[in-house]
């Protein structure tokens, strides 16, 4: 009798289908492409970012921000008289920093400031990408003196490809002190203008709508790489749902082995003898 009602007990419970329920989450990232387009002119070791040149203290901001990303593909784009890729965009965050330690002032055949080459050549990098936002940070401390590329042409093709660049002035107001080799007393220091195109890097980033920003000294600097990754942040969507399993096997399949259990017992063990 008991048996019966165990088997009766546990085939009701198979018919109201139990399920149990775990809940879980699917993490959507869409990461942003970000080239840091950095100037090696030799007026980039101007010591006006103390405790560093500019070049130095450029490095490493750059590299505290690249840093503080997550799945956000970064490339380096360097320039003086010429632009040059050095890495392309890449989430090994490791090799980019290793390029960005070695990178230093270009030699001097190879001195001036191209910016519109260094736009051009950051473009080309982001132009076939399917990001959801593209970027580029260029860091400059002169005037574009050299290139064959325009620095506004440069700045309407970043746009035609919804590239967005946010410029820096980087540099003292002023005068900087710069290094130099005397061939008697070594290294000495003399003052030079800080000469910084601030109308046209405004109107590169208005015409991309970017942003500029000006850099007097490693802080500000620090500050300006800040509010980019505030203004361009990581979309991350998650998604929470619950994922069912059906109980209603286990306990129609226990009832059903007990049953053909009792139907055993009843024909041999608990059979009634004439």
């Amino acid at each position: 009798y008991l048996l019966r009602l165990a088997i009766l007990a546990l085939l009701i419970l198979g018919l109201a289908r139990p399920q149990s329920g775990t809940r879980e989450q699917e993490i959507i990232t869409e990461g942003i492409d970000i080239m840091l387009v950095l100037d090696v002119s030799t007026s980039m070791l101007a010591e006006d970012f103390r405790p560093k040149n500019r070049i130095g203290a450029a490095k490493a901001v750059a590299e505290e921000f690249i840093k503080g990303r997550r799945n956000d593909p970064i490339g380096l784009v360097i320039f003086g008289r010429e632009a040059f890729s050095q890495c392309p965009l890449t989430l090994d965050y490791g090799v980019l920093i290793n390029i960005l330690e070695k990178t230093d002032v270009a030699p001097e055949e190879w001195d001036g400031t191209a910016i519109g080459n260094g736009i051009a050549t950051a473009v080309a990098r982001l132009k076939d990408s399917r990001a959801r936002s593209k970027v580029v940070i260029l860091l400059t401390d002169g005037e574009n003196n050299a290139g064959e590329v325009d620095p506004i042409t440069a700045a309407q093709i970043a746009n035609t490809f919804d590239i967005r660049v946010y410029t820096i002035g980087a540099g003292t107001r002023g005068t900087a002190m710069y290094p130099f080799e005397h061939p008697i007393f070594g290294k000495q220091y003399k003052p030079i203008p800080v000469e910084i195109d601030e109308e046209l890097l405004k109107r590169i980033a208005e015409i991309t709508s970017g942003k500029y920003f000006r850099a007097t000294d490693t802080e500000k600097l620090r500050n300006i790489y800040r509010e980019i990754g505030e203004l361009e942040k990581t979309k991350i969507e998650v998604k929470e749902f619950t994922k069912f399993d059906e109980l209603y096997v286990y306990y129609a399949g226990a009832g059903l082995a007990l049953l053909v259990l009792e139907i055993l017992l009843r024909n041999t063990v608990l059979r009634r003898l004439p």
